[in-house]
């Protein structure tokens, strides 16, 4: 079952304010959770050039039933993101109801139209670290229902246009999500400890110069 994000920072084990030192190294404990401004979040994501060798989509396996509910992954994000509720069948086909697309400012009726999109791609993922992660862990960051972040439902439209991109190309149509987004882009870099690289740095910073320094917080998955 998906954890919604006070549940997420709640059960985390320890907080911790993250120092201002640009890109130094933090040491990490998964559960730890951590709060800071976001652009002290940002100066502690390492810097990497990306390398995509050998990737594949199925090395990320989802969408699984972690909880054994009779619900996947995909299904728990549509039934916590609805803005009015779909119904429930066998074997957890949802009908109906009504969801909000934040990346385009639309409302969706029904389940058709909508993608759950994996915030940080999966390719940007691999290409970001997640090369070097067993086969487990990169299972549990294509299902990650421990931080709201994380996963998202949104036209299918939008998520399509988005593809693999990070913030260096891709940014979305809505102009007032722009902050939100890459704020959470961030964070759920910081929580699956991935890096980024000399040109999304720039992007996130001049993104981020129009925004407020909001304090964030983040929990750690490893």
């Amino acid at each position: 079952m998906r954890l919604p994000r006070t549940a997420a920072i709640a059960a985390a084990v320890t907080a911790l304010l993250l120092p201002a030192t640009a890109h130094a190294a933090a040491v990490r404990d998964p559960g730890q959770t951590l709060t800071a401004p976001v652009r002290d979040v940002l100066a502690q994501l390492p810097i990497a050039d990306e390398d995509r060798t050998g990737y594949w989509r199925d090395a990320f396996k989802h969408w699984v039933d972690a909880d054994r509910d009779g619900c996947s992954t995909r299904a728990e994000v549509l039934k916590a993101e609805a803005i009015s509720a779909p119904q429930q069948g066998p074997r957890c086909v949802l009908t109906g109801g009504q969801w909000y697309s934040p990346y385009d400012d639309r409302y969706i009726d029904g389940p058709q139209g909508l993608d759950i999109d994996h915030l940080v791609p999966l390719a940007e993922a691999w290409d970001s670290g997640a090369n070097r992660w067993p086969a487990a862990e990169r299972e549990a960051y294509a299902n990650d229902l421990g931080d709201d972040r994380a996963l998202i439902a949104v036209s299918a439209a939008s998520n399509r246009s988005k593809a693999d991109q990070d913030p260096t190309s891709w940014l979305p149509p809505a102009e007032g999500y722009h902050c939100q987004y890459v704020t959470d882009w961030i964070d759920d870099k910081m929580r699956w400890g991935l890096s980024i690289d000399p040109s999304e740095e720039a992007a996130l910073t001049e993104t981020l110069n129009h925004c407020s320094n909001v304090p964030v917080t983040v929990s750690l998955a490893r």
